[in-house]
């Protein structure tokens, strides 16, 4: 994937556009987790994106790029099918790590304990 290619994806969108995000995002995102826990390298990261993403305190701004990123994650198609094991991640990852450093100032120690605590309970299911 290029730079304008995950440039594109992590466009914020108006708030119609970050509204619908976030309904697909907080819809699915959890039930994909889920499925794919014990192939996904970045779980951690994704999780704590999420949980970033759905906190009052975070700015509209990152909110978009967070929901727009986690969107593409849970799209069943994408660039690299996620069938492919670890490399069908790896646009995912991409766009992931790209929206982390735009939004690394929103993200807390909070987030990611909340993401350790669901993982762990996911692995524990």
């Amino acid at each position: 994937m290029d730079d304008v290619k995950i440039g594109e994806i992590l466009l914020p969108g108006d708030p119609d556009t970050q509204e619908s995000r976030e309904q697909q995002v907080r819809a699915k995102f959890w039930p994909k987790m889920k499925r794919v826990i014990s192939k996904v390298p970045f779980a951690r990261d994704a999780a704590a994106a999420y949980y970033c993403a759905v906190d009052k305190n975070t700015p509209f701004r990152a909110k978009g790029v967070l929901f727009a990123a986690l969107g593409y994650f849970i799209l069943p198609m994408d660039a690299i099918p996620d069938i492919f094991a670890v490399v069908g991640f790896t646009d995912d990852i991409a766009v992931l790590t790209a929206a982390l450093a735009m939004i690394r100032a929103h993200i807390t120690m909070e987030h990611y304990d909340a993401a350790d605590a669901a993982i762990e309970a996911m692995k524990q299911e």
